[in-house]
């Protein structure tokens, strides 16, 4: 079965408008955190790569080092296959995601073939890489492919809105939360941005944010 791709705010508010009608709880708060964000970007190895070096920083400190790459012109794919580690660490690039980097240009992702595979074998694809996660992998499924049928489950915002939402005794782990995600298809894209609109709306309203 071909995937369902959202390709713009429209099929976003399809999506929320259909989930509403089976979760009740979604119904509940997408009136406060209406227009969902569309969040779609770019596909290619420059999304992975910034992925990559936002690890574990801020995005501060993420943005001086692809800065510093540019002006390198460290930052294509064919560059950064033909670097070394040594070459990244003097622009700041850690020896852990030198490595990542590098070994994300030389596994030659055919990022164009990836649109054309389904949910499934993207994820699998991607995880393939040294540095790709779960959450790597899922989260460019649904921002950069646009596909409207990935779940990050893993996400610890969306665990944490899914306690507060579902009113639950504990934060749900990735597998509950999965379970808890199946009957949600084939929306389950636009149901991860109900939650990461409630995090931040919950986070906000909290003082934290």
């Amino acid at each position: 079965m071909k995937e369902r791709i959202i390709t713009g705010d429209a099929c976003v508010a399809e999506g929320a408008q259909w989930l509403a009608t089976i979760e009740p709880r979604f119904a509940d708060v997408l009136p406060a955190l209406s227009p969902l964000p569309l969040r779609l970007k770019d596909d290619g190895f420059g999304v992975l790569l910034h992925v990559i070096l936002g690890q574990q920083v801020s995005v501060a400190s993420a943005a001086a080092v692809w800065a510093k790459l540019q002006a390198a012109d460290l930052h294509t794919e064919a560059a950064m296959a033909a670097t070394t580690p040594e070459i990244l660490r003097e622009h700041g690039v850690s020896r852990q995601k030198a490595r990542y980097a590098i070994g994300l240009a030389q596994a030659r992702i055919d990022y164009a073939g990836l649109r054309a595979m389904d949910n499934t074998t993207v994820i699998k694809t991607l995880c393939a890489v040294p540095g790709i996660g779960p959450w790597t992998a899922e989260v460019y499924a649904m921002f950069s492919l646009g596909r409207a049928d990935v779940f990050a489950p893993g996400d610890l915002a969306m665990q944490e809105a899914a306690k507060v939402m579902f009113a639950l005794p504990a934060r749900p782990s990735a597998r509950e939360l999965a379970v808890m995600a199946e009957r949600w298809s084939p929306w389950r894209s636009v149901a991860a941005r109900i939650f990461w609109a409630y995090y931040a709306d919950i986070k906000q309203r909290d003082g934290i944010l």
